[in-house]
């Protein structure tokens, strides 16, 4: 909490009064100690000349305290009008570069828009122009086909024949001249192939001036028109039939390119639709536990799907079973023992053998088909893994 300019001296002249009636007191009582007669007789008459000279010290002291306060109220006001003076001149300076920014802002913003609008007339300016540029080529490009097509009808109408020639003017308009021209046509864009359609069509289709013409004039523009109408014709009709004759070449050249395609894959051993796809046929394993390609053609496999299979299985039976037959053929022959005193295989009621021929030497019966051991199945059961996955 701050203290206050008056209160400050207040507790100033609390504290000086407390000091001036400390010492008193000790003056006081050393005189009482020397003199105390006469200082009984001096006190009385100096407690009334204190007490007044105490209250004239007390006004002084307030009257000095005052004059101070109004310095110092005078000095804060003076203070304070400085500073309202330094903020109106701040606020003047801050409004004045306000307008002068908006000023600013406003100039640059006007620069800015007849900048666009520069650029803006020189892009259509150039525009123009190259419109302009394309609509001259155009116009030479259809002057040219018109002269072209007046050539060829003269040629047609000097040779006579009008069904040869024109079958001759087709097969010269069949093939594509100029291959690089038929790229830039494919590669334009719609926007463009829209552009040049409205600009050939402005050069084609003339505007019709039919003011102060009379009746044989508008019967002389009415035949010129409907000639124009047949030849145009006569033109989308030549276009429609070789368009088809195109698609029908190109389907042929499919086909065949098809049929060229089942043959190769037919000697790689491959199905025959395998590389007429979109894409490169799989490269078949021969087994999953082997990491090498099946090397056995289509006709091949395709046996084994006819039943080819099981054929092949009871050879390979056949075989292992004449393979564990000579194995067991060719095992030795021993003596059987005999167990307590009897022969094996002795049934009852029979006699005993002589010595001799428990002695001798008998042979082990053949025995029967083994069953396939471990290693038969698990090939077997590849064998049918491959075939449904052959299947599949």
């Amino acid at each position: 909490r701050t203290m206050s300019d008056e209160e400050y001296y207040d507790e100033e002249e609390v504290e000086e009064e407390e000091e001036e009636g400390e010492e008193e007191e000790e003056e006081y009582e050393e005189e009482e100690k020397t003199n105390p007669d006469e200082r009984k007789s001096a006190r009385s008459a100096m407690s009334e000349g204190d007490g007044n000279f105490l209250k004239a010290r007390q006004e002084a002291k307030k009257g000095e305290l005052d004059e101070q306060l109004r310095e110092y109220i005078n000095e804060w006001r003076k203070q304070r009008s400085k500073e309202e003076e330094e903020l109106k001149r701040l606020k003047e300076k801050q409004s004045k570069r306000k307008e002068i920014r908006a000023e600013q802002e406003k100039a640059l913003a006007q620069q800015k828009k007849e900048e666009e609008e520069r650029i803006r007339h020189v892009e259509s300016e150039k525009k123009a122009k190259e419109a302009e540029e394309k609509r001259k080529r155009l116009e030479e490009a259809e002057k040219k086909r018109q002269m072209m097509m007046q050539a060829q009808k003269d040629k047609q109408n000097a040779g006579g024949g009008g069904a040869s020639a024109g079958g001759g003017g087709k097969r010269t308009d069949g093939g594509m001249g100029n291959v690089g021209d038929a790229r830039r046509e494919m590669t334009k864009t719609k926007e463009q192939l829209e552009e040049e359609k409205k600009i050939s069509l402005s050069i084609r289709i003339k505007p019709l001036e039919l003011d102060g013409m009379y009746e044989v004039e508008l019967k002389t523009k009415a035949g010129e028109l409907w000639e124009t109408i047949v030849r145009l014709e006569t033109e989308k009709y030549d276009l429609q039939e070789r368009q088809k004759r195109q698609d029908y070449d190109l389907k042929e050249l499919k086909e065949r390119q098809k049929q060229q395609l089942r043959q190769k894959a037919m000697k790689k051993g491959l199905d025959p639709e395998a590389l007429t796809g979109k894409y490169p046929p799989k490269i078949r394993m021969y087994s999953k536990y082997e990491r090498r390609t099946d090397t056995r053609t289509y006709e091949d496999r395709k046996k084994l799907y006819e039943g080819g299979w099981e054929i092949l299985y009871c050879e390979f039976l056949e075989k292992d079973w004449k393979l564990k037959f000579e194995d067991f053929s060719q095992h030795a022959k021993a003596k059987l023992p005999k167990w307590f005193g009897e022969r094996p295989g002795k049934k009852a009621g029979e006699p005993d053998s002589p010595e001799d021929e428990d002695e001798g030497v008998v042979e082990v019966a053949p025995a029967q088909e083994e069953e396939p051991d471990e290693e038969e199945e698990e090939e077997e059961e590849e064998e049918e893994e491959e075939e449904e996955e052959e299947e599949e």
